[in-house]
């Protein structure tokens, strides 16, 4: 069976805090509340987009009305690749996997439409076998479900596949899946969150070297 790499979004295949913090800032505006540093929002992703506006209520000692979550939503779906970007060798490795034979599916906590959005406007939809969003799924990271499930989608099988992510959810997820996974460390990660990964990649180049390694 063919090798699969499950990969993350956010933090690891694409700078997407620039967007975030745009629309999670103006979502502040209109309630009268102050804005976030590009550090601050960085620290808040990875958990969906109900958790990342909690997380901005909440700083500021506040509850999120009924309407703030969709609010957000669907304003940053419709300003999803203004100012993202891919961090640096990804298309070019992703490629270069394709190529190779690896079958690539997204894995990650973003809404299944916002996530396809990007991928599209950033130019690597066509590379994957797979998107499984926050919503595609009955459970989502770190629940190993969600990978499992994307997993059977991209037609891969957990004895030879693996996880690329940059947060303590995709190590937890894979490490339930019965998968090894590589944390990325140019991501949005703390420290801490590596433990328990098979390995750490300081770019995108170093994470493919590891995969082709580790199910070689």
């Amino acid at each position: 069976m063919a090798r699969t790499l499950l990969l993350d979004l956010d933090g690891t295949l694409v700078d997407t805090v620039p967007d975030l913090a745009a629309a999670l800032n103006r979502l502040m505006a209109t309630r009268g509340l102050p804005e976030f540093s590009r550090d601050q929002v960085a620290g808040m992703v990875g958990d969906g987009v109900a958790v990342l506006v909690g997380r901005a209520f909440a700083a500021h000692d506040r509850q999120p009305d009924a309407a703030a979550i969709a609010e957000f939503a669907a304003d940053y779906t419709a300003h999803i690749a203004v100012d993202s970007q891919l961090y640096p060798q990804v298309l070019t490795v992703l490629t270069g996997l394709a190529r190779d034979g690896w079958r690539l599916a997204v894995c990650t906590n973003k809404p299944e439409q916002a996530a396809r959005a990007l991928l599209q406007a950033v130019g690597l939809l066509p590379l994957l076998c797979a998107v499984g969003g926050g919503d595609s799924f009955p459970a989502r990271k770190p629940d190993p479900a969600h990978l499992l499930a994307t997993l059977t989608q991209a037609a891969g099988a957990p004895d030879r596949a693996l996880m690329l992510g940059d947060h303590h959810n995709d190590v937890v997820a894979a490490r339930r899946a019965g998968m090894p996974s590589i944390f990325a460390a140019w991501g949005y990660g703390l420290a801490g969150m590596e433990r328990g990964s098979a390995a750490v990649a300081r770019d995108m180049t170093e994470a493919a070297a590891i995969a082709n390694r580790l199910l070689g």
